[in-house]
C-alpha cells in the first residue's frame, strides 16, 4: 500500500469524523486545558499557545503514507457543529496488518456513549478500508472508564503490563486490549442498523 485517506467526513449516527483545522483551536483548548481529560494522554495540560502549536502538528494527519503513522481525526458533533474529542488509528505494521486506535473526549460530553461512537468507526475504518488483521488499545490500567468503553465494543484484554512505563513522572501500569478482524466480522461490535451510539460511556 503506498498511501490511505479514508473519504471524508466519516458520519455516525451524532458524529462527523474528519481531518483537523486550524478553527477548531478554541474547542480543542476547551479540552486539552483540563487537567482531568488529559490526566491518561499522552500530553500534559496546555495552555492556549501550546494547543495551536500542537494542533498544527495534526493537520497532516488525516491520511497515511507509511507504516507507523496515526490518523488523528477531529470528533465533531454533527448537531451542534462543535469539535468534542480526537479519535486515533495507527497503522503500526504493514506486513502484519496491525493497528492501534486511542481517543480523548471532553469531559461535558462524557458519558453520553459518543466516544464509543467514534472509537467503533475507527476499527471500521481499519478492518473494512486499512485491511487490518489485529488492532490494540493500550491504556493506563487506572483508565476504568476507557476499559469499559473497549470490553463493550468487544475488545478482551490481552495483557497487564505493571511498571511498564514512566508516565508524568511516577510508575505506571498498562492494560492492553486487542479485537481481530475476524471477531469484527463476526461479533457484536460491527455496525448495524439502529446500533449506532447504544453505548454509554
Amino acid at each position: 500500500m503506498t498511501g490511505f485517506r479514508p473519504a471524508y467526513p466519516l458520519l455516525t449516527e451524532r458524529l462527523e469524523l474528519r481531518p483537523h483545522r486550524m478553527d477548531d483551536l478554541d474547542d480543542l483548548f476547551a479540552f486539552h486545558s483540563r487537567p482531568e481529560v488529559v490526566r491518561y494522554t499522552p500530553w500534559p495540560v496546555r495552555d492556549r499557545e501550546e494547543t495551536r502549536v500542537a494542533l498544527e502538528r495534526k493537520l497532516p494527519q488525516g491520511e497515511l503514507t507509511e507504516a507507523g503513522q496515526w490518523l488523528v481525526l477531529a470528533i465533531e458533533l454533527r448537531e451542534t457543529g462543535t469539535v468534542i474529542g480526537e479519535v486515533l488509528l495507527k497503522w503500526a505494521s504493514e506486513a502484519d496488518r496491525q493497528g492501534e486506535i486511542g481517543f480523548a473526549l471532553n469531559a461535558d460530553y462524557q458519558g453520553k456513549g459518543l466516544a464509543a461512537e467514534a472509537a467503533r468507526e475507527m476499527l471500521r475504518v481499519g478492518f473494512e478500508q486499512l485491511g487490518l488483521h489485529r488492532i490494540v488499545a493500550v491504556l493506563d490500567d487506572r483508565n476504568t472508564a476507557s476499559a469499559q468503553l473497549l470490553e463493550r465494543l468487544g475488545m478482551r484484554r490481552e495483557a497487564h503490563h505493571l511498571q511498564a512505563l514512566q508516565f508524568k513522572g511516577e510508575w505506571a501500569n498498562e492494560y492492553v486490549y486487542a479485537l481481530l478482524a475476524d471477531e469484527w466480522r463476526t461479533g457484536p461490535v460491527s455496525p448495524r442498523p439502529g446500533s449506532a451510539g447504544s453505548d454509554q460511556g
